[in-house]
């Protein structure tokens, strides 16, 4: 049974930057892809990044440039680092495990475990 905790969410200030965490177990973290994936209030589930085990990453292209996503394999973690954040980055964000050989990074139907959520929260 794969787990994944989120953490690092919070309220910030238009501009300034967050770092989220993705703790995975009970997976075989080495060789899955993971991504996340942000529910803004009223809106549909959307894609922001994706990384592959070979580091191979993927973006929305609304957070291009203003977001890393990377892992850390010692630690079963995932990051997403987020810079420049806007009111519209508002959302529920949720990391999930994508697969081996499973379809697209960009489809939330891709990926079969998913976290609890984390709050973010930005103010203008």
């Amino acid at each position: 049974q794969v787990q994944l905790v989120e953490s690092g969410g919070g309220l910030v200030q238009a501009g300034g930057s967050l770092r989220l965490s993705c703790a995975a177990s009970g997976g075989n973290f080495n060789v899955d892809a993971m991504g996340w994936f942000r529910q803004p209030p009223g809106k549909e589930r959307e894609f922001v990044a994706a990384i592959t085990s070979g580091g191979v990453t993927y973006y929305a292209d609304s957070v291009k440039g203003r977001f890393t996503i990377s892992r850390d394999t010692a630690k079963n973690t995932v990051y997403l680092h987020m810079n420049s954040l806007k009111p519209e980055d508002t959302a529920i964000y949720y990391c999930a495990r994508r697969p081996v050989r499973a379809g697209s990074y960009y489809y939330s139907a891709s990926y079969d475990y998913w976290g609890q959520g984390t709050q973010v929260t930005v103010s203008s």
